[in-house]
């Protein structure tokens, strides 16, 4: 059995997986972008103070999703 003898090369799986999570991170913070930008723009156009309320969580919220995500990427992957 002179195949088994070797050790498997995952290099092409690892690959695919770390292509997948790059791609599940841009799409999170792409949606958590449009969702800051959506509320910031329900914020400012909201008519009664407790729907600007609503509109200040919201930027909070998808502001605190959009740094998680920018502080999950390692450095070397930003050069």
């Amino acid at each position: 059995m002179l195949f088994l003898a070797a050790t498997p090369d995952i290099a092409p799986l690892t690959d695919l997986i770390n292509n997948w999570i790059h791609i599940g991170q841009a799409l999170v913070g792409s949606i958590g972008a449009l969702a800051f930008i959506f509320a910031f723009i329900w914020k400012i156009t909201a008519v009664e103070a407790k729907t600007a309320l609503v509109g200040t969580i919201g930027v909070e919220v998808a502001g605190s999703l959009v740094s998680i995500l920018t502080n999950s990427v390692p450095a070397s992957a930003t050069h």
